[in-house]
This record gives C-alpha cells, structure tokens and sequence, in this order.
C-alpha cells in the first residue's frame, strides 16, 4: 500500500538528512537570533531564517517555555538566560580540548599561547597556556575584551563579512587603550584586509604598551575562533624574525589546522 505524503512524514519530528527537523529549526532559530545581536523580531526571525511563521511561532514558544529565548516589553525576543550555562560549559570545554594544541604552541613559542571565540560583540578567552618565563603575558580565561585592540579580535573579526564586522564594532567611537590603538574604522577595516591576505594578524601594543600579540584563524571551527601567541615586544619580534621550520606564522597556522579539524562539527 502506497504511503500518502502525511503518513511518509511526521510534520515537525520527519528526518532531514538524518537528523530531526524539529531540532534544526529550534538551533537555526537561535542562530538567526545570535546573529541578530540577541534581540529580533518575529517578522525579523523569519526574514533572516527563511522559516514559515507559523513554524516560528511554535518553536519560539517552546524555546521561551524551556528558558531558551525570552520576551521582552517591546515583544521582541532575545537569547534566554539558560544558554548561559550551555555556554560558559560549553567555553571550558573547547578550552580542555584546545589545551593540547595551546601547550604545543607555547612549547614552540616559548610564549604564552591563547585561544578565543567571538561572543556577543566581544572577545572571550577560552583557553591558555601561559609561557615558562618570568616575564610572560597572563590573561584570565573568561576575560571579554573588544576586538579592534587585540590581535585574537581582529583575526576574528576578519573571519566576518565587513557588514557583520561593522556590526560587531558598532556606531560609537573605537576606544584607545594605548597610543598604538587603531581607532578609525577604516584603518582598522584595512588591517583586516592585509590579515587575510597575510594570513595572521598584529596587535603591536594596541592593548597594552610593551605586549605584542600575532594571532591566526582556526579554520573549521564551528564559531569564529582565533590562536594566538603574545608576549614582550623584542622577544615577539625575534620570533617573527625565524625562518625555515621554526618560522612563527607557518607554525602558528599548522597548529590552528588541525585544532580546527578536531572543533569541527
């Protein structure tokens, strides 16, 4: 007996490519609402995620019931708090799995390795292994920091479309931190530019005077991710300086490779 289109599929519970359409739609909504900044619309939601609004209300209501999205008094929905403890669990682990890598590059290095993610328009840490010497570069895991003074937020934000980058960056003036700090847009924009034909990215004390920082993607991660090693001035600028297998970037990158191919979803 022929199936009839109602019985081969089970609305919101069928199989897409081996998976639960249900579910997909459910994180699609969360990522179309994360790419929004956090806060959308209904009618937002279903321009940016191509979904039917009936589809969206109804998952929307069961992400608001679980805690997952919530409602605000302009009826605009944003991430809910319980994705905060999805994401601080999940942040520690991708650091544990980082580890390894981070201790490889610090070992090569000599300098403090770091790994971290764009979250909410900021900078988070979400790994380290700190370098051996008295005199090293620290910087607490979980600590936000904004991206267009930091070598690992300015290799994020090359990762993103200039529209998306502008977004991050928003309308208010970039602040200095240091005398080094790029300020104006444009400039900055330009850096990025030059980063991805480079493929790394310099903060030359553009955070803290006396620190320089080189950072590179990490290809294949399922969220913008950046490697990096940071330390005094001279002794970045020495390594910079090596050539043939110990040349700092060429490591730097076939590091970020394969930590890449194991973040991978």
């Amino acid at each position: 007996m022929a199936s009839t289109p109602a019985a081969a599929s089970t609305g919101s519970e069928r199989a897409s490519a081996g998976g639960v359409q249900s579910v997909e739609r459910a994180f699609q909504l969360l990522e179309a609402l994360a790419d929004s900044g956090g806060v959308a619309t209904l009618s937002e939601l279903s321009t940016t995620s191509g979904l039917p609004m009936p589809t969206i209300h109804r998952l929307v209501r069961t992400l608001a019931q679980q805690g997952y999205v919530r409602q605000d008094t302009a009826r605009r929905y944003t991430l809910g708090p319980r994705l905060i403890r999805l994401g601080e669990t999940a942040g520690r682990l991708l650091g544990s799995w980082a580890r390894p890598y981070l201790a490889e590059l610090m070992e090569a290095t000599g300098e403090t390795a770091n790994l971290a993610v764009l979250e909410g328009g900021e900078v988070v840490y979400v790994g380290q292994v700190q370098s051996r010497r008295s005199m090293r570069m620290f910087t607490e895991v979980g600590r936000r920091v904004q991206p267009h003074c930091t070598g690992v937020g300015k290799a994020l934000l090359a990762q993103l479309p200039e529209d998306e980058a502008r977004a991050v960056l928003g309308t208010q003036a970039l602040p200095a931190h240091t005398e080094f700090t790029v300020t104006d847009p444009e400039a900055l924009f330009a850096q990025l530019a030059t980063a991805r034909e480079a493929g790394y990215v310099v903060d030359d004390q553009e955070q803290e005077i006396g620190v320089r920082c080189i950072a590179v993607a990490v290809p294949g991660a399922p969220t913008p991710t950046a490697l990096s090693v940071s330390g005094p001035e001279a002794r970045i600028r020495a390594l910079e300086e090596q050539t043939g297998a110990s040349a700092l970037v060429p490591v730097m990158r076939q590091i970020a490779q394969r930590l890449g191919a194991v973040l991978a979803p």
